[in-house]
């Protein structure tokens, strides 16, 4: 959170958010997830730097009014954008390019699993338990999508988390 306020204030110029000082900047609500922030924890300067720069250009653009609103919206999209992104490849590639095909097969199945499990997110919110999310609509969307329900949940578990485990047996 600290590295999201100091983009905030950094990129905003003179917004509202800026101008009431630290304090209330530090107390403004992004409507951000824990989850969504533990999946960037590791990615903060991409998440600092992507804000800065939407603000930055906001604020040239004169389009739009850089008031909380905006503001809360320029962030959570920068969140969202840099959690489904793809990892940045290892420092040293493979030399063998069996295997950094095989990684790059590996990341490209993780971002479609992440992508269906965010779906099963938007039918099935999180605060409902499996057991609740199967019985209710999660099963007919995933017959209508051809996706079996035990790898329709252990995606959307894999999306609540982050964490590849999740989907250990189901569809990976």
């Amino acid at each position: 959170m600290s590295a999201i306020h100091g983009a905030v204030a950094t990129g905003t110029g003179t917004s509202r958010t800026r101008d009431t000082g630290p304090a209330a900047a530090a107390t403004l609500d992004y409507g951000l997830s824990q989850r969504a922030l533990i999946a960037v924890s590791g990615r903060t300067d991409a998440v600092a730097e992507l804000i800065t720069r939407r603000l930055a250009a906001l604020a040239h653009s004169g389009l739009t009014a850089l008031d909380e609103p905006t503001v809360r919206a320029v962030v959570r999209q920068a969140v969202r954008d840099v959690r489904t992104a793809p990892p940045p490849p290892p420092a040293d590639p493979p030399a063998d390019p069996l295997v950094a095909a095989g990684r790059q097969l590996t990341d490209d199945l993780l971002a479609s699993r992440y992508a269906i499990g965010e779906l099963m997110l938007e039918v099935a919110p999180a605060y409902l338990s499996d057991t609740e999310a199967a019985t209710g609509v999660l099963a007919l969307l995933c017959e209508q999508i051809g996706e079996p329900l035990e790898h329709g949940l252990a995606a959307r578990r894999y999306a609540m988390s982050g964490d590849r485990r999740a989907l250990h047996g189901r569809g990976l």
